[in-house]
């Protein structure tokens, strides 16, 4: 957890130079560190070598992991909405705000807030009486404020942590138990994005999913760019996986909280897959 900015800074690095190819000697001395330093602050943040995490990374592998969860995802395409493998057999379950209230945007809404931090940085989650809505990681505390109040202008906000604050870092420690209870997402979106964001919520852990297949999962198969922008929407980040739909030909694309956190998410899930200790 405390490794994730450390280790962002050499996923950026690596990323802007991957033509180069870069030696860890090199990817050590942008980010200060001797290569031994780094080398260990990167296997204890993310289970793996950095050698091994960026494997996970390769475009030979994103297209490998493509074939498979496709065919993964058209067998679980009616199963329901199951979480991750890490959420023990609990269920992520999504609730659209009434058309009134996505209308008046939180009017007469109470949204209690908290801040965090994870293993993919710190983050800001808000929630209602019904569950979460809002779950973003942020660079800036005041700017990630002020974005939630711009998302919910018409919303009573109150900085209080609840019951509902504590499952999301459950979640992120892995300790989320039955006695918990289900985590509960309460979101603002259109009839189209909820089911997009529902879609997302069907591909497995450490899987893939391309926009043009999520596209067919939901039976619009000319709908990729649509898609892609609901996507984009996302208001709960790790929890909807949107971080697990990268283009067809395998790049890792951009990403709402940035693409060096969704290359640290993705390759972070496959190693922890692999190495489940």
């Amino acid at each position: 957890m405390k490794h994730y900015e450390t280790v962002a800074k050499a996923l950026a690095y690596i990323r802007q130079n991957t033509a180069q190819q870069p030696a860890l000697d090199a990817v050590a001395a942008h980010v200060h560190l001797s290569p031994h330093h780094l080398q260990r602050v990167f296997t204890e943040w993310a289970g793996v070598s950095p050698k091994k995490f960026l494997q996970y990374l390769s475009l030979q592998h994103a297209k490998a992991v493509l074939a498979q969860s496709a065919s993964l995802l058209d067998a679980s395409h009616s199963t329901g909405l199951s979480g991750s493998s890490r959420l023990h057999d609990l269920f992520v379950k999504i609730e659209g705000m009434t058309p009134g209230q996505y209308k008046s945007k939180g009017e007469e809404l109470l949204l209690k807030y908290s801040f965090g931090a994870c293993q993919f940085g710190t983050y800001l989650v808000a929630s209602t009486e019904k569950g979460i809505c809002h779950l973003h990681f942020y660079q800036d505390r005041e700017q990630a404020l002020m974005e939630l109040q711009q998302a919910w202008p018409k919303a009573q906000l109150v900085q209080q942590q609840d019951r509902m604050h504590q499952q999301v870092s459950a979640f992120f420690e892995n300790t989320l138990s039955s006695e918990m209870g289900h985590i509960n997402l309460h979101l603002s979106g259109t009839p189209f994005q909820l089911k997009v964001w529902e879609a997302l919520l069907r591909i497995p852990e450490a899987h893939l999913s391309s926009y043009s297949t999520l596209a067919k999962q939901i039976d619009m198969p000319t709908a990729s760019r649509a898609v892609g922008t609901a996507i984009g929407s996302n208001p709960i980040a790790f929890l909807i996986p949107c971080h697990r739909v990268i283009r067809s030909v395998g790049g890792i694309g951009e990403y709402r909280w940035g693409s060096e956190r969704k290359m640290a998410m993705i390759g972070w899930e496959a190693a922890s897959l692999d190495n489940p200790n």
